[in-house]
């Protein structure tokens, strides 16, 4: 029995990286899927040989105590992330910087474009607030993150006046810190608008790098990606608390 549920899942974990792969997002993170999938049809084979019985009582208690551990920091990680989700900021904000994305050249990506539409429901209801957009140019893309981001704003009716570009960055690190050269980070109240798997690390990144007063602003995610996202931002999250940005 526990075979077919190891098979199933590797087969849906599979299809599951394919459908991530014909996104064409611009990343590799796809094969994580592939990677887990092969995982999963080792397991098979090792039910299907009985190899854990066969396995020292020593390794196996090595075993388990490394997916115990590995399994605690996971859950732990996604619980501090979707804790985060539903942030919606607070009014008349000195400053937004919406986080970016990849661009096309029909424009914001899906993932961007709710980035943009939350920034921009913002901006309308509070006419004080500047916004940053913040984002580089990636090697798939046709203009920085931050022009066509800008562009958006400004078809949608954001004067252009309210509008700073940041255009350098390729990071959420380099998104934040290079965007804290264009407001006062000690005494400017700051939202960070990014999509719900991404505040926890955006909000905490800010806060590490300096800005006192931080809070996000959440902007939604398609739900089908959501667990290529929520596993994503998993290692982000390590990677960044490995490396003391967060």
């Amino acid at each position: 029995m526990l075979q077919i549920v190891w098979i199933l899942l590797a087969v849906v974990s599979f299809l599951y990286g394919l459908l991530i792969l014909s996104l064409a997002s611009g990343t590799r993170f796809f094969a994580v899927w592939f990677v887990i999938s092969t995982v999963f049809c080792l397991l098979a084979v090792a039910d299907r040989i009985n190899l854990w019985h066969k396995l020292p009582a020593v390794g196996r208690g090595w075993i388990l105590a490394v997916v115990i551990v590995g399994g605690c920091i996971f859950v732990l990680t996604e619980a501090r992330i979707i804790k985060s989700f539903g942030m919606q900021g607070e009014p008349d904000l000195d400053y937004v910087i919406v986080l970016g994305a990849q661009v096309r050249d029909n424009g914001p990506s899906v993932v961007l474009q709710y980035r943009l539409d939350a920034a921009y429901e913002y901006l309308i209801s509070n006419e004080e607030t500047i916004c940053i957009v913040s984002g580089g140019q990636g090697y798939n893309e046709p203009f920085s993150e931050a022009e066509g981001m800008k562009a958006y704003l400004i078809e949608k009716g954001i004067s252009d006046r309210r509008i700073l570009m940041e255009a350098e960055s390729h990071t959420t690190k380099e998104n934040i810190r290079n965007s804290m050269a264009l407001l006062d980070p000690e005494s400017d109240r700051v939202g960070i608008v990014t999509n719900n798997f991404h505040l926890y690390r955006g909000c905490g990144i800010a806060r590490k790098s300096g800005i006192s007063h931080v809070c996000g602003i959440c902007a939604e995610s398609k739900p089908l990606y959501l667990a290529n996202n929520l596993l994503r931002e998993f290692f982000g999250v390590v990677k960044d608390k490995l490396a003391g940005d967060l």
